[in-house]
C-alpha cells in the first residue's frame, strides 16, 4: 500500500479501528462424536474478530449483482475448505448484509449472524481433513469499514457505482470470507452490473455477457490470494485490454479523466515496470497484469489488489505521470501478494521490501541512486520507532515503510549484490504462493549468504539508537 502524501509515506500513523469484540470460543469444548467448534478469533492482535480456525479455505466462487441506483447487493458464495480438525460448527466473517439460507456440501445449514460474524452449524459434523463446501445467498446495503486516516475502507458507494477496496478490512462487508492473510484461497468472481458499467476485479478476465439490461463481468484469480487484496470497482470507466510477456494486462480509467492524462500515462507503464522488477526479484508470479485508477477522494492511498492494484486521485494531483507508486505497488505482488504475511506484525516485510523498489526504480530511471536515498533517510529516521512489530497504531507508519527499505538496504551493504539478489529471488521462489514471517526471512537470508544476520536484523528492525552504517 501506498499514501498519497508527497512522494511516499509520512510519518503519520494509521489508527487501525479493529473489528468488533466477539463472544470467545476456545474450540476445545468437544461433542459426544469428538467433533468441536472452530475458533471464532485468529488472535491476531492487529485485527481483533477478524480471521478463523479450524479450517483452510482453498477457493472462493463469488456471484453478486449491484445495482448503484438503490445501492443493494446481491450475493451467492461458494466457499470451498478444508477442516483442520473435527468441527461441530464454524465461523466466517460477513459484516453489515443479510445472510438468507447457508448449506453445507448441498444440505441446509442452521446458522446466526451476529456483529459480523457468521456462525455456521451443519446438519453432521465435519471430519478432520475433509474437504467441505458452504454455499451462503445473502443481500442488502453494504457498509464501509472505519479505517483511521485512511478513511473508510470496504464496498464503498460511489457516484457512478462503487468501491469495494481496504487493508487490513474489506473484503468481509461484501462476501462472507476467512478475512486473514494468512488463509489465502483461489476465487472465480462474478459479478452483474447495469449496461455501460464495468465491474472489475483480481486476475484474468474471462467472458463477457449481457441480457435484460444488465451486463455480467468474469474475474479468476488462480494463484492464492489474500482477502484484503480482493477488489471491486464499478463505474464509467475506460477499459484498455492488452498482453504483455504472454498474460493479459488490463488497466482501466475514469472514462471522465483524458486518454492522455497523468493517470493513464503511469499505468502505460505496468508492463515495462513489471519487466525491471522481474529482472531483480525473478519471475512474475501471476498471470494477468494491470491497473485502476479511481477518483473517489475518500480513497488517499494506493493498494496492492492482487494483479491489479488500484491507485486513488492524491497520486495524481501534479498534473504529472506517477511511476513510483506504481513501482510499489506492481513489486507487492512479489513481497506481501505472492508472500503473504503470517500476521500483521510483519508488515514491513510488504512495504519495507516495496519502499526499497522505490528507489531502485529511481536509480535505474535516473534519479537519485539508492545508497543516496538510504543516506537521506537514514539522517531524518526516528530509531525510537519499531519496524518489526510497530504495534497496530503503527502499522502504516514510515518506521513500517522508510525503516523497513532502510534495512533492506543495510542487508544489500552487509552480504554484497550477488548475495542480496540471490536472496530475494530464492525468497520469492521458495515462499511462492505461501505466508511467512520476518524469522523465516532472516533464516533465509543467513543460509544465503552464509553468515550470521540476526544482530543486524535486531538493530536494523527494533533498535532504539542509530545502527553502525554498514562498510562496503
Amino acid at each position: 500500500m501506498s499514501r498519497a502524501v508527497g512522494r511516499s509515506w509520512g510519518a503519520a500513523a494509521v489508527a487501525v479501528v479493529a473489528a468488533a469484540t466477539l463472544v470467545s470460543c476456545t474450540g476445545d469444548e468437544r461433542d459426544e462424536d469428538g467433533f468441536r467448534a472452530g475458533s471464532v478469533d485468529l488472535a491476531d492482535p492487529y485485527v481483533p474478530g477478524s480471521g478463523n480456525g479450524g479450517y483452510d479455505v482453498d477457493h472462493y466462487r463469488l456471484a453478486v449483482r449491484y445495482d448503484p441506483a438503490d445501492d443493494r447487493l446481491t450475493g451467492r458464495a461458494e466457499v470451498t475448505a478444508t477442516a483442520t480438525h473435527g468441527l461441530s460448527r464454524f465461523n466466517l466473517d460477513l459484516a453489515g448484509l443479510d445472510v438468507s439460507t447457508v448449506a453445507v456440501n448441498g444440505s441446509p445449514a442452521q446458522h446466526q449472524h451476529d456483529d459480523g460474524e457468521l456462525t455456521v452449524t451443519p446438519g453432521q459434523g465435519l471430519a478432520a481433513g475433509s474437504r467441505f463446501t458452504v454455499e451462503v445467498a445473502y443481500a442488502g446495503v453494504p457498509e464501509a469499514v472505519a479505517d483511521g486516516v485512511l478513511g473508510d475502507g470496504g464496498f464503498q458507494h460511489t457516484e457512478d457505482g462503487a468501491i469495494a477496496l481496504g487493508q487490513p478490512h474489506s473484503a468481509a462487508t461484501w462476501f462472507p470470507v476467512n478475512d486473514h492473510p494468512s488463509d489465502k484461497a483461489t476465487y472465480d468472481i462474478e459479478v452483474t452490473v447495469p449496461d455501460g458499467l464495468a465491474a472489475l476485479s483480481n486476475g484474468v478476465p474471462g467472458e463477457r455477457s449481457s441480457a435484460d439490461g444488465w451486463t455480467t463481468w468474469r474475474w479468476a484469480e488462480r494463484s492464492p490470494m489474500a482477502s484484503y487484496l480482493t477488489t471491486l470497482v464499478i463505474g464509467d470507466y475506460r477499459v484498455e485490454t492488452g498482453s504483455h510477456d504472454g498474460k493479459p494486462l488490463v488497466t482501466a480509467v475514469p472514462s471522465g479523466l483524458p486518454a492522455t492524462g497523468p493517470e493513464a500515462r503511469s499505468l502505460a507503464r505496468t508492463g515495462e515496470i513489471a519487466d525491471f522488477l522481474a529482472g531483480l526479484f525473478g519471475p512474475y508470479p501471476f498471470e494477468a497484469y494491470g491497473g485502476v485508477v479511481v477518483t473517489d477522494e475518500r480513497i488517499g492511498y494506493a493498494l496492492e489488489t492482487q494483479s491489479r492494484p488500484v491507485y486513488g486521485p492524491g497520486f495524481f494531483r501534479r498534473g504529472e505521470p506517477n511511476y513510483s507508486v506504481v513501482v510499489h505497488e506492481l513489486a507487492h505482488q512479489w513481497f506481501g501478494n505472492s508472500v503473504a504475511l503470517a500476521s500483521w506484525r510483519d508488515i514491513w516485510l510488504n512495504e519495507g521490501f516495496a519502499s526499497y523498489a522505490e528507489w531502485l526504480w529511481e536509480e535505474h530511471d535516473g534519479g537519485a541512486t539508492a545508497q543516496r536515498n538510504f543516506e537521506r533517510q537514514y539522517a531524518v529516521t526516528n530509531w525510537s520507532r519499531r519496524t518489526l512489530d510497530p504495534g497496530a497504531g503503527q502499522m502504516f507508519s514510515s518506521a513500517v515503510y522508510q525503516r523497513g527499505a532502510l534495512t533492506v538496504h543495510a542487508l544489500r551493504r552487509t552480504v554484497g549484490d550477488d548475495a542480496f539478489f540471490e536472496i530475494l529471488r530464492t525468497w520469492t521462489s521458495e515462499r511462492r504462493d505461501g505466508n511467512a514471517t520476518t524469522d523465516d526471512f532472516v533464516a533465509l537470508a543467513e543460509r544465503v549468504s552464509g553468515r550470521s544476520l540476526t544482530p543486524l536484523f535486531n538493530a536494523w528492525l527494533t533498535g532504539t539508537t542509530p545502527p553502525a552504517l554498514p562498510s562496503d
